[in-house]
C-alpha cells in the first residue's frame, strides 16, 4: 500500500487515472442544485448529471470524471461517530452510452491495486453483486469479470453462499458475494426510469467482528470490519409504469467513491475524523481552544461535530450560489449547523467565539482545490461570526427558559418549542436534543402546526426529509426554465447589468429566481420587466443551442454564473432577435432544457418580489 497518501493525493490520482482512460475531468458542480425543487443540496456525484444519464448529449463527451462536493442532512444526528459526515467529496466516473461493465470493473481493479496508482493489497478487497430475482437475473457478467481481475494476482475469487460460508475470520477463498436489490441495485430515482444492478467494492480492515451485529460477518455487515469504498452502478434497465423492466437503449456506468472514507482506509485511520484534513481542522480546536481529543468519547464526539458542521458551513456559504443563515430552506440548515457547533463548544467550556478560527482552518485546507473558498473568505468569516454572536445573545436566556419548562414536565409542548425558536432562536432540533439529554421529549407535531400558522418554516427544511433525485423535465418545467432566461435579461435591461442570477427553483406551478439587487423593486420596474418578457414571448423568437468553450461563450457575450460545473465546453442557449443590434435578446450558459420558440410560453406574470438576504432579491412568477 502507498504510504503518506494525503486526501489531496488520492483525489488527484483518481482524476489522473481516468483522464488517462479518455475521460473529461469536470469541476465540481455547486452544492445548491439548479432548478430542482425535490432536494435542497447536491447529495451525490451523479445528481448534476441526471439529464445526461437520461440521454441528453454532454458537451464534454461520453466519458466523464470529477470530484463532486456533496452535502447530506438525513444522517446529521449520527455525525460524531466513526464515519458519518454532512459535507463530503464524491469521486466518480461515468460512461454515457460508451463503455460498460468490463472496462468499469477492470479499471476499478487497476486503480485500486496497481503500484502506479493506489497500490492496495488485493487480498483485502471483496466485492458484492446483484443476486437476481424475478425482475432481473443474477449479475453473472460482473462475477465473471471480477474473477478475471482477481486472477491477475493469482486469486480464485469464489462466490460465497448467503448464510453458509460468509467470511468469519478465514475467508476460504470466498471473495464475491451476491445480495438482493436492497443492497446491490440502483434506482429508479422515481417510480419509473433508468435503473440496474451495481457492484460494490469493500476493504477488509481485519478488525474483529462485533457479535452485536450477528453471528456471521460478511461484506455488508454493519460491524465495521468491511468498509465499502466504491460503488459501480450499471444502468441497463428501464422500469416501466406497469412495474416491468426492459433493457435500456443507452447503457450507462455511474460510479461513486467517497474521498474521506477512502482516505481513512489508505491512511490506516479508524475513523474519517482521523484523516489528514480533518485532523488539521481538529488541531485548531486543540491548540487555539485547548480542547483534548482522544480522551473521552463524549468530548471526541463534540469536537467531531464542530469540525464536521463548520466544514459544511464554509462550503455552503463559500459556494458559487452561496447560502447565508436564515430561517428557511438551505439557509436554515446553515443556521442549524452553526448553532449546533456553538452549543457543542459551550458544552466543552469554550466561552469565546469559535467559528472564525475553525472556518479559517477549513478554508486553508481546501482553498487550493476549491478556489471559491478563498475568494469568498471574508464573506464566510463575517457570516459565521455574525451568526455566532447573534446566537450567543439569546443562548443563555434560552437555556434558562428551557430549564424552567423542563422542570415543570419532561415533555416539552409544541407551543413551548415554538417560543424557544421564535424568541431565543433555538432550532427545533436543539430543543429536542436538550429534552433528550434530560430524559424527555418534544411534541413535534404541534410544533409543526405552529410553524404553519406563522409561515416561518417549511416542514421539509425543519424535519430534514431531504430526498435525492431531480425533478422531471416536463413540458411545463421546460417552459418555466426558458422563462427564467427571459426574466434574467429583462432584469438586467431594467435594473442594470449588476443583476446576476443567485439561484432558481422551478416546480410545475411556478418559477423562483434569485438575483443580485440592493433594493426593493418599484411597481413600475416590475411592470417594465413583465412587459418586456411578454413582448419577447409574443414575438415568438427562436431559441437555439450551441456548444463552445467557456472562452468562446464569453467572447460572444454569454452570461452564466454557474459555468464552472460544465467543464471546458458549455451549452449556450440564445434567443435570437434580428431587431436587436447584437442579433439576440439573451445569450446564456445553461444545461437546459428549453423550448424551441418563445411563443410556446404563453403569458408571463410576476406574482411576488421579495428580499432573500442582503443584496439578493427573489421573484416568483407564473406562465399562463
Amino acid at each position: 500500500m502507498h504510504k503518506n497518501l494525503t486526501t489531496d493525493n488520492i483525489r488527484r490520482l483518481f482524476l489522473d487515472f481516468f483522464k488517462e482512460k479518455g475521460h473529461a475531468v469536470l469541476p465540481s458542480a455547486s452544492l445548491i442544485p439548479e432548478n430542482d425543487p425535490t432536494v435542497l443540496f447536491t447529495t451525490a456525484g451523479m445528481q448534476p448529471l441526471v439529464p445526461y444519464l437520461l440521454g441528453q448529449d454532454h458537451p464534454m463527451g461520453k466519458r466523464l470524471a470529477n470530484a463532486q462536493k456533496c452535502l447530506r442532512t438525513d444522517d446529521i444526528d449520527e455525525v460524531g461517530d466513526n464515519r458519518h459526515l454532512t459535507f463530503f467529496e464524491m469521486l466518480g466516473n461515468w460512461s454515457l452510452g460508451d463503455y460498460f461493465k468490463e472496462e468499469s470493473i477492470q479499471w476499478s481493479y487497476e486503480l485500486l491495486t496497481n503500484e502506479k496508482w493506489l497500490a492496495m493489497d488485493p487480498e483485502r478487497l471483496y466485492v458484492s453483486v446483484f443476486e437476481g430475482d424475478a425482475d432481473a437475473p443474477r449479475d453473472d457478467d460482473s462475477i465473471n469479470m471480477w474473477q478475471a481481475q482477481f486472477a491477475v494476482h493469482g486469486m480464485a475469487a469464489e462466490v460465497g453462499q448467503p448464510g453458509i460460508d460468509w467470511p468469519t475470520g478465514e475467508t476460504h477463498g470466498k471473495r464475491i458475494f451476491p445480495y438482493p436489490k436492497k443492497n446491490n441495485w440502483w434506482g429508479p430515482a422515481g417510480q419509473t426510469g433508468p435503473c440496474g444492478p451495481d457492484t460494490e467494492i469493500y476493504y477488509d480492515t481485519r478488525r474483529e467482528h462485533d457479535p452485536a451485529f450477528g453471528d456471521i460477518c460478511h461484506p455488508a455487515c454493519d460491524c465495521g470490519r468491511f468498509v465499502e469504498i466504491w460503488n459501480n452502478v450499471f444502468m441497463q434497465y428501464n422500469k416501466r409504469d406497469d412495474g416491468s423492466y426492459e433493457p435500456l437503449a443507452q447503457r450507462n456506468v455511474d460510479t461513486g467513491m467517497g474521498l474521506e472514507r477512502m482516505a481513512a482506509v489508505l491512511q490506516g485511520c479508524a475513523t474519517v475524523f482521523d484523516t489528514d484534513k480533518m485532523q488539521n481542522i481538529i488541531q485548531v480546536l486543540k491548540q487555539v481552544f485547548g480542547l483534548d481529543y482522544g480522551q473521552t468519547d463524549d468530548q471526541d464526539k463534540a469536537i467531531r461535530i464542530i469540525a464536521d458542521h463548520l466544514r459544511a458551513v464554509v462550503f455552503l456559504i463559500g459556494d458559487v450560489r452561496g447560502v447565508v443563515p436564515s430561517n428557511i430552506g438551505q439557509g436554515y440548515i446553515v443556521r442549524r449547523l452553526i448553532r449546533r457547533s456553538v452549543r457543542e463548544a459551550k458544552r466543552l467550556g469554550v466561552e469565546v467565539l469559535i467559528t472564525p478560527a475553525v472556518c479559517q482552518a477549513v478554508i486553508e485546507q481546501y482553498k487550493d482545490e476549491y478556489t471559491e473558498l478563498e475568494q469568498n473568505a471574508a464573506k464566510i468569516l463575517n457570516e459565521v461570526k455574525k451568526e455566532e454572536e447573534k446566537f450567543n445573545l439569546t443562548l443563555e436566556k434560552g437555556l434558562k427558559e428551557f430549564d424552567k419548562m423542563a422542570e415543570q414536565a419532561p415533555k416539552i409542548s409544541g407551543e413551548q418549542a415554538f417560543v424557544l425558536y421564535a424568541t431565543y432562536g433555538f432550532p427545533i432540533e436543539l430543543t429536542e436534543e436538550l429534552a433528550k439529554e434530560r430524559g424527555g421529549s418534544v411534541d413535534r407535531g404541534v410544533f409543526e402546526e405552529e410553524f404553519k400558522k406563522h409561515q416561518a418554516l417549511s416542514r421539509t427544511a425543519s424535519a430534514g426529509t431531504f430526498k435525492g433525485g431531480l425533478a422531471d423535465h416536463t413540458e411545463q418545467t421546460t417552459k418555466l426554465h426558458t422563462a427564467t432566461h427571459l426574466l434574467h435579461q429583462a432584469l438586467r435591461s431594467v435594473l442594470g447589468t449588476h443583476v446576476e442570477q443567485r439561484g432558481s427553483n422551478i416546480t410545475e406551478q411556478r418559477l423562483r429566481f434569485d438575483f443580485t439587487h440592493g433594493q426593493k423593486m418599484t411597481d413600475q420596474e416590475k411592470d417594465q420587466v413583465e412587459a418586456m418578457v411578454n413582448a419577447i414571448i409574443k414575438r415568438d423568437l427562436p431559441v437555439i443551442k450551441e456548444e463552445m468553450s467557456v472562452e468562446q461563450a464569453k467572447e460572444k457575450g454569454a452570461i452564466g454564473l454557474f459555468e464552472s460545473k460544465y467543464g471546458e465546453k458549455v451549452s449556450v442557449y440564445t434567443v435570437l432577435d434580428t431587431e436587436n443590434p447584437a442579433g439576440y435578446y439573451s445569450k446564456e450558459i445553461c444545461g437546459g432544457p428549453h423550448v424551441a420558440r418563445t411563443g410556446e410560453l404563453g403569458g408571463f406574470k410576476i406574482s411576488k418580489e421579495e428580499a432573500v438576504s442582503a443584496g439578493v432579491r427573489r421573484i416568483k412568477a407564473v406562465l399562463g
